[in-house]
């Protein structure tokens, strides 16, 4: 599941301390929010960092999305265009 599919489902406090605080570590409240709409991270959520670490933290591509969302860039963003890392280098992409 990507961001893009899940930011709606959070309460807008939990997508506001996101925007505040792209980048930082996920605090456990934060994290519990997240996984009640997207169940738990694994490897293949391209939102998640590195599922194994003791801190989480969201992805690069997902930091990215973040602060675009949080400086109103994203309607001028056709969702069907977003292509993580990943899929750009594999050549494919999310749709």
């Amino acid at each position: 599941m990507r961001i893009d599919e899940w930011w709606s489902e959070l309460v807008p406090s939990t997508r506001q301390w996101l925007i505040d605080n792209a980048g930082e570590v996920v605090p456990a409240w934060v994290l519990e929010q997240i996984t009640a709409v997207t169940g738990e991270p694994t490897a293949d959520d391209d939102w998640a960092a590195d599922v194994d670490a003791d801190e989480f933290y969201l992805s690069d591509d997902a930091t990215d999305w973040v602060e675009a969302a949080g400086n109103d860039e994203l309607d001028d963003t056709d969702e069907s265009e977003l292509v993580t890392d990943d899929e750009e280098a594999a050549g494919t992409s999310a749709s």
